[in-house]
């Protein structure tokens, strides 16, 4: 299997060199098309301030945005080139979210390379798209990857499996990147009293792998904390490269909310993590 086209979300005002770098590595593997996608909300959207805004300031923020869509797309078409099978580039100001934007724009892809979600001033979300909201919305597989990755190496990847709808989604979602694997853990956190059912599950996902030509080992951990602290001990033991994990919430007045392993994976991660539900 292969990713045949991949799409990257880039922060507009920054600098998305390392993003850039990992997705060329990525391109160059799968031999994909690249799709570059940024957005941001103008003044005009956060309601806060709308009915103070003089005609001058819409204007400087029509221009800023302007500017730093050509300085993210001049650099996306600079690191990517020669990289992609072909790339493709979309930018847009939305009243919408910015996960909802990208959302729209995800069926053109098999995956979505995005950066980790940094906390902000009041008006961050004008710039920056929430993850959980991506995740639970996109209908593609989330690849995030902290700053520190600018290429793809997965010596140890661990897969965080429940046996839910959502864990056999990720895991079919993560195979392109599970056939580049040296080793593959599929982890299961249970009760004790589980444990002997959990094996016969997880059985059944490293024989499922096998069979797409995949070695993989099982891994059954009797839970002393929460779900979200072992998967996290899990991964550190391993030093896993990738978590492969389902992506767990839901929608309450509008917004999503995220169950505990899903928002522990979100937050400040030092590796990749490829969320799909």
């Amino acid at each position: 299997m292969s990713y045949a086209t991949l799409m990257v979300h880039l922060q507009l005002g920054q600098s998305n060199a390392a993003l850039l770098t990992l997705t060329a590595d990525i391109a160059r593997r799968y031999r994909a098309n690249v799709i570059g996608i940024a957005a941001c909300q103008p003044l005009l959207a956060t309601s806060a301030i709308a009915g103070f805004l003089s005609a001058e300031a819409v204007q400087q923020d029509q221009t800023a945005f302007d500017r730093e869509a050509r300085e993210a797309e001049a650099e996306f078409r600079r690191l990517l080139a020669g990289h992609a099978a072909n790339l493709d580039w979309r930018c847009a100001s939305v009243f919408s979210s910015l996960a909802d934007y990208i959302a729209s724009e995800a069926r053109s892809a098999d995956v979505i390379l995005t950066s980790p979600e940094h906390g902000g001033s009041l008006f961050s979300t004008a710039h920056h798209a929430r993850m959980g909201d991506l995740a639970m919305q996109a209908g593609r597989p989330i690849l995030l990857a902290p700053d520190t990755i600018t290429r793809l190496q997965l010596d140890q990847v661990l897969i965080a499996w429940n046996d839910s709808r959502e864990a056999r989604r990720a895991i079919l979602d993560a195979l392109p990147l599970l056939e580049l694997a040296a080793k593959i853990t599929v982890a299961e956190v249970v009760h004790a009293s589980d444990v002997s059912a959990a094996r016969e599950r997880l059985n059944d996902v490293v024989g499922w792998l096998h069979s797409h030509g995949i070695s993989a080992e099982s891994l059954v951990r009797v839970a002393t904390g929460s779900d979200a602290h072992e998967i996290a001990d899990i991964a550190r033991s391993i030093r896993a490269d990738a978590v492969v994990a389902g992506a767990y919430g839901h929608s309450r007045l509008h917004e999503w909310v995220l169950g505990g392993v899903t928002s522990n994976l979100l937050s400040n991660p030092s590796r990749l993590i490829l969320l799909s539900r």
